[in-house]
């Protein structure tokens, strides 16, 4: 067996020692160009050498292990003066080695769903309760009549207040893949990528999982409207009991999947995976389900220095010497002796004389100028054309191509913010209402676009023609080249060059 064979994180193909990039499916490789062999965890790797004959994931799919495999990797990589202390041989502070994906448990996904559902299940309870302890009855006409008034209000405050808590929930769940359960039971939810799962996957969960327990909520709302108690007793009731049996049902589903118990009936149906970051690592905080992987610059290799046959400006423009004038007499090495006495002429102002001549001034030879076609042999440098500035355009996914300048707004319906100068609004067509009013503030800059992110919604990434995909952070410019794909919410633009 050859240990020194790794595999791709994310097709599982052996790639080759010291490769950036997977020559399968493309994906990056984590930080390979500063491996060295005394770092390499052959153990490590032997065990996933052999877990590639024995029939691995294939192509395409989520390379995960369970809690227990991954805390023994885990406890393997760590060097030997680390597994009893927990120190760093070199005294500072250590870094996770939390590097495998490990899908959250049944009993997980179940403790986290009861503690949710705690809260707002208390809330409806006791508002019921209450209500239905309130109910009077009165004979009139011979008949009874029930005075439920009580019951309907303190019932519609706390469906109220649990419809409220529904959407905090979703928010937040669909921003980060946390909620008070997970946070507790250690668990994040996310898409099919690793990131964020977004609010249209948490609905979709959050239908297939409760939809049972809402039917009979509002069957039961229903008939307490219009004063048939018996009814509820005898048809919402017991809808709401099946409602919850089903929902535990699909909490649980997890473990009947034959695909490393990785996803549920309510993630099938949202396309989203649910992971214990207790046990491994936590994909939506460290770049999704491939992982964080180095930017460190490849070893390239030496240059040859090459001789060019160009002169340099400096000895093609350097002037020739300039003869010094010959001397007439021959230079006395001792001073000339001074007289004792000068005789100084008288002068008269009155009398005229003729103006001096001007005093030569040795004129400096300058070389004669060569004759174009006196060396035809060689090749003379001239300066380039100054490059055109680039004409960026983008194509919309439903055929507008636009072409950019300055600063640009692109949304729903984009407006600027008081006292912002932008040279062009783009609206974008959505019926879906995926994109925000303002969704992406876009400005050129050279051969490219800085990207932001203006707090949209549903967010927006930056697909590059690699196929390297990144989220936008609200807020914090991105430079985009040409050949990129930008996604927000539903819709997508190609950045191109005119």
């Amino acid at each position: 067996m050859n240990t020194d064979v790794e595999l791709c994180p994310a097709c599982r193909h052996g790639v080759r020692p010291g490769a950036a990039f997977c020559t399968f499916c493309g994906s990056p490789l984590s930080n390979r160009g500063a491996r060295r062999e005394r770092n390499v965890n052959h153990a490590h790797l032997a065990a996933q050498d052999q877990a590639s004959h024995q029939g691995g994931p294939g192509p395409g799919s989520i390379s995960v292990v369970s809690a227990q495999e991954a805390a023994g990797r885990t406890a393997a990589a760590m060097p030997a003066t680390m597994a009893g202390t927990g120190v760093n041989p070199g005294g500072g502070t250590t870094v996770s080695t939390k590097l495998e994906l490990v899908p959250a448990s049944a009993g997980k996904r179940l403790g986290a769903a009861v503690l949710d559902w705690l809260l707002p299940l208390a809330v409806l309870v006791t508002t019921f309760a209450i209500g239905i302890a309130g109910i009077t009855q009165t004979r009139r006409n011979g008949f009874i009549v029930y005075d439920t008034g009580l019951l309907v209000l303190l019932g519609s405050i706390g469906l109220a207040v649990t419809m409220a808590y529904m959407f905090v929930l979703l928010g937040i769940e669909a921003k980060s893949g946390n909620t008070i359960g997970n946070q507790l039971m250690g668990i994040r939810s996310s898409d099919a990528d690793g990131y964020a799962p977004g609010a249209g996957a948490v609905f979709v969960r959050g239908i297939v999982t409760g939809g049972g327990l809402l039917l009979g909520a509002i069957v039961g709302a229903v008939l307490l409207a219009i004063g048939q108690l018996g009814l509820v007793l005898f048809i919402a009731l017991p809808l709401m009991v099946l409602g919850a049996i089903w929902a535990i049902l699909v909490v649980v589903s997890s473990a009947w999947d034959k695909n490393g118990k990785l996803k549920g009936w309510q993630d099938k149906a949202a396309k989203t995976l649910v992971f214990d970051v207790h046990a491994g690592r936590n994909p939506v905080a460290t770049g999704g389900i491939q992982g964080p992987y180095s930017f460190a610059p490849v070893d390239l290799p030496p240059v040859q220095p090459v001789v060019s046959p160009v002169p340099s400006p400096s000895a093609a423009q350097a002037p020739a010497p300039v003869p010094a004038p010959a001397a007439t007499e021959p230079a006395s090495e001792s001073p000339p002796a001074v007289p004792s006495q000068v005789s100084v002429p008288s002068h008269d102002p009155n009398q005229w004389r003729p103006p001096s001549a001007p005093r030569p001034v040795p004129q400096a030879s300058v070389p004669a100028v060569a004759h174009p076609d006196d060396d035809l042999d060689r090749t003379r440098m001239r300066p380039g054309a100054a490059r055109a500035e680039a004409v960026l355009r983008i194509r919309i996914d439903d055929g507008q191509d636009v072409q950019l300048g300055g600063t640009v707004l692109l949304g729903r319906n984009p407006a600027p913010q008081p006292g912002e100068a932008t040279q062009q609004l783009l609206p974008v067509s959505d019926p879906g209402r995926s994109i925000s009013k303002t969704h992406l503030h876009l400005r050129v800059d050279g051969d490219g676009v800085w990207v932001t992110d203006r707090n949209s919604t549903n967010g927006s990434a930056v697909t590059t023609p690699d196929g390297l995909q990144t989220r936008l952070q609200p807020g914090v410019a991105v430079f985009v080249r040409p050949g990129s794909t930008v996604h927000f919410g539903d819709r997508s633009f190609h950045l191109g060059q005119a």
